[in-house]
């Protein structure tokens, strides 16, 4: 018995459902490692250095830091190297980390077939879906400004070394286990929004999403589109996961492309549409597999460069962190 053809959606779709159970699991184990820093539990557990995948600000600083005194941030060594591997993505592989490795925005996606199963989904016109788009390059803008622009090598180098981002991935993690009644209410905005508007969060309101988009204008890999094959169908448009008008591109150079694919797999006219490696029209034409075997091949070198180096686990001894969580709690538990 012959297995089904691999197709851009099933692949799309069998990745991000991989890096979401991942994330699953290094919650599980974070919060393992949290009990016992807060003391809560005599169990040691390592602390997985994935979770800093979540530390955007601090991430940002140590970019920083890194092109300004060529060091490598030791507090949140991880954060960092994901950083730098979802920029690299976005200047080679469009939003590749986004699309297949993010796994908020594959619960945006999850989200979205989910407001459809319900006959609640909407599709946004394009004005609105331009002006959804805004919020997070103005989040963007105040980050940079007030994170890159405003602070120098001394600020951050003391910022980096504060109890504050000792903890900091633990208090995110307190931050959702308390969720106070404005957060619940931010958090039910954004689940009802993501059913009504596909990528509600990735598209208005994700500065990371932003700042990797920006980036992805440069990327000699995209979607190119034969007008002369095109039947006007519209089945790449309506499959796109960001709601991309494919069918009205020569080249899906837009922020907003996962590089995902799906709006190859939907077309039903051979040669009308493919994945391309250059920017003109004489660009080189690749499997629609590309995309994601690239994001991956990234994320391998960029993991196996950063624990050869040794800079993948934090440098934080245990049992120092384990005093910073206490400090903290006794400072907001007196």
């Amino acid at each position: 018995m012959s297995l089904p053809p691999l197709r851009p959606a099933g692949l799309h779709r069998a990745v991000q459902y991989a890096f979401l159970a991942f994330f699953a699991y290094v919650g599980f184990r974070f919060y393992g490692y949290a009990q016992w820093a807060m003391g809560a539990s005599a169990d040691y557990v390592p602390k997985p250095a994935s979770v800093e995948a979540f530390l955007p600000i601090s991430s940002l600083l140590a970019a920083k830091r890194l092109a300004l005194t060529g060091e490598y941030d030791f507090v949140h060594p991880a954060g960092l190297t994901i950083l730098l591997l979802a920029v690299a993505t976005a200047l080679l592989v469009r939003k590749g980390f986004c699309g297949y490795l993010c796994p908020v925005g594959t619960l945006s996606m999850l989200l979205d077939r989910l407001g459809k199963r319900l006959g609640i989904s909407r599709r946004m016109p394009g004005w609105l879906s331009m002006v959804l788009s805004l919020p997070k390059y103005f989040l963007l803008l105040f980050f940079v400004d007030l994170l890159l622009l405003k602070m120098n090598a001394a600020d951050i180098e003391a910022f980096l070394r504060t109890p504050y981002n000792m903890v900091a991935d633990t208090k995110m993690l307190l931050f959702f286990l308390n969720p106070s009644t404005t957060l619940l209410v931010i958090l039910g905005v954004l689940v009802l929004g993501g059913m009504l508007f596909p990528a509600f969060w990735c598209r208005g309101f994700c500065p990371y999403g932003a700042l990797l988009g920006l980036f992805s204008l440069f990327s000699p890999l995209a979607v190119r589109r034969n007008p002369e094959v095109c039947t006007g169908c519209r089945r790449c448009s309506r499959a796109c996961p960001s709601r991309i008008p494919v069918h009205e591109k020569r080249r899906v150079s837009n922020p907003e492309c996962l590089g995902c694919t799906e709006c190859v797999g939907a077309c039903p006219e051979k040669g009308c549409l493919e994945l391309g490696l250059g920017y003109t029209a004489k660009a080189r034409a690749l499997p629609f597999w590309g995309a994601a075997a690239g994001t991956l091949v990234l994320l391998a070198v960029f993991y196996c460069g950063a624990v050869s180096t040794d800079n993948w686990n934090s440098k934080v001894p245990p049992a120092m962190a384990r005093e910073f969580h206490r400090d903290i709690l006794r400072m907001e538990h007196p």
